[in-house]
């Protein structure tokens, strides 16, 4: 893959970010890695972006964090959604299908 074909549309990555932990609480690591395996390995999440986007999601109220054991049994912060989270996401969502038909009318045109 090149890298054009990896990275994230401008405004997208705390969108997959609140989807990913709609699934289950994850920890840095495991976001990016559930990220790049459920877009088939299109997107890979670089850390140096995914820190700072947590750390804003965290001071607006939209994912909590926490200390625990991950997998190996090492200490890791996993990040829970909020409900505030859970109502970004919902709104995030429609207005990035609206943005998507959109632009798949000026396409079409």
């Amino acid at each position: 893959m090149t890298d054009e074909s990896r990275g994230l549309v401008q405004g997208t990555l705390e969108m997959l970010v609140l989807k990913t932990l709609a699934l289950e609480p994850m920890h840095g690591y495991g976001i990016a890695q559930r990220i790049e395996q459920i877009s088939g390995g299109v997107f890979q999440v670089n850390p140096g972006s995914l820190l700072p986007a947590l750390s804003r999601m965290e001071r607006a109220g939209r994912v909590k964090s926490e200390w625990r054991a991950s997998e190996n049994n090492r200490r890791a912060r996993y990040y829970i959604l909020t409900k505030s989270g859970l109502k970004a996401l919902e709104t995030e969502r429609r207005q990035w299908g609206r943005q998507v038909k959109a632009i798949g009318r000026i396409l079409e045109a």
